[in-house]
């Protein structure tokens, strides 16, 4: 086979960082190497590096369009369902960090806002999609013409990591980011994305490898960057030690399918479903306003928020509403910058284990609705 490219994640120490192994936080370093078979296979055999396989990342794709919406006085729905109207906490004194499409940073949602835009992609800043802008407005957005959509609009400074362009991104672009990230201080990483598997077989199959083999590529591949996705989380929380500290939440998808004939659920996909991720399923609102599991929401996540017309910041202006885990990922990233803030004033600092804990912990059970589709529950704001 031809060479291909590889995500090189190079350990300073013997194995794969966790917190409270050896003297050091578990310093990393990610490069980009064309390694032949023979000498990924020489590289895998080393305790002090892991390679993968650079796989395409593929944005978790709304349901709904990006219509514009006349705004309406008040919180959405989302913002009031996870109880950050009557909390005390606003996220001040936390950074966020986006890992998306970008963002509009002139959207009067982030007035105001110390937003850090880096792009991954080589495109340049910004966000021509959307996505991002959205998903940053429901973390962190200020009111836009009377109506709040964010959970934690008090966010002290903004990281917006575009990793998803026009031509897409890469597990070496998320790899970046997510050290760019802890590097700048995040104590939250949100992450609406997932690896295009369906791709990388398709990519495999161009270069004229026959399906069935190609698909066996592919999940060694993925098996592979499942292990650099997991050494990357143990990096984020090997930080703590050291002043600094971080979780990841990530969607778990949209593949599932529950009203169609016949129905069908697809497991929560990666990179949620690595080892240290906080992975997110999607709730609706019923007109009676009950929570109800959305249809497309993968099965297996740890928590849930709300996905369901969710109305936040549009690219170039406004309002628009989209579903999807995606939009489901930031309400449970603002939720998790207010639990950030109150760790810090109860203790002086974010220990991320125990703001994982307590996360799931206060997360609330939803009558009619299994642990498998939602996880521990619907995440809940402190008071």
């Amino acid at each position: 086979m031809d060479d291909q490219d590889y995500v090189v994640l190079d350990l300073d120490v013997g194995e794969t960082p966790t917190r409270g192994d050896g003297e050091g936080p578990g310093e990393i370093e990610v490069t980009r190497a064309r390694l032949s078979d023979a000498e990924a296979a020489d590289a895998r055999r080393r305790s002090d590096r892991i390679v993968a396989p650079t796989m395409p990342l593929t944005l978790i794709e709304p349901m709904t369009s990006d219509a514009p919406l006349e705004a309406t006085a008040g919180p959405t729905w989302g913002v009031q369902a996870v109880g950050a109207v009557g909390s005390s906490m606003t996220g001040d004194g936390v950074t966020v960090a986006v890992l998306d499409t970008g963002i509009d940073a002139d959207h009067p949602a982030f007035t105001g806002m110390d937003v850090v835009e880096r792009d991954f992609t080589g495109s340049g800043n910004g966000d021509d999609h959307g996505h991002g802008t959205h998903c940053a407005g429901t973390i962190a957005g200020r009111d836009v013409d009377g109506t709040r959509i964010g959970v934690a609009p008090g966010t002290s400074r903004l990281l917006a990591g575009k990793v998803l362009g026009a031509g897409g991104g890469g597990t070496d672009t998320v790899a970046d980011a997510i050290q760019w990230s802890v590097d700048e201080g995040a104590v939250v990483i949100s992450m609406s994305l997932g690896i295009d598997f369906p791709g990388f077989v398709a990519s495999q199959v161009a270069r004229g490898i026959p399906v069935q083999p190609a698909t066996s590529i592919a999940l060694a591949a993925y098996r592979d960057n499942l292990r650099l996705l997991e050494a990357l989380a143990s990096y984020v929380g090997a930080q703590f030690r050291f002043g600094q500290s971080g979780i990841l939440v990530a969607a778990a998808g949209n593949e599932s399918r529950r009203s169609s004939a016949p129905a069908y659920t697809i497991d929560v996909a990666p990179p949620a479903s690595s080892r240290g991720f906080l992975s997110v399923a999607a709730l609706g609102q019923e007109d009676d306003g009950d929570l109800s599991v959305a249809y497309f929401s993968n099965t297996g996540a740890m928590v849930a928020g709300p996905g369901v017309d969710v109305v936040s910041a549009r690219a170039g202006g406004g309002l628009t509403s989209m579903s999807g885990t995606s939009m489901a990922t930031p309400h449970v990233s603002g939720v998790a910058a207010l639990w950030a803030q109150q760790l810090l004033a109860e203790n002086g600092e974010i220990d991320p284990d125990l703001l994982t804990d307590r996360i799931v912990g206060t997360a609330r059970p939803i009558d009619g609705i299994d642990v498998v589709d939602a996880g521990a529950g619907l995440v809940t704001a402190p008071d």
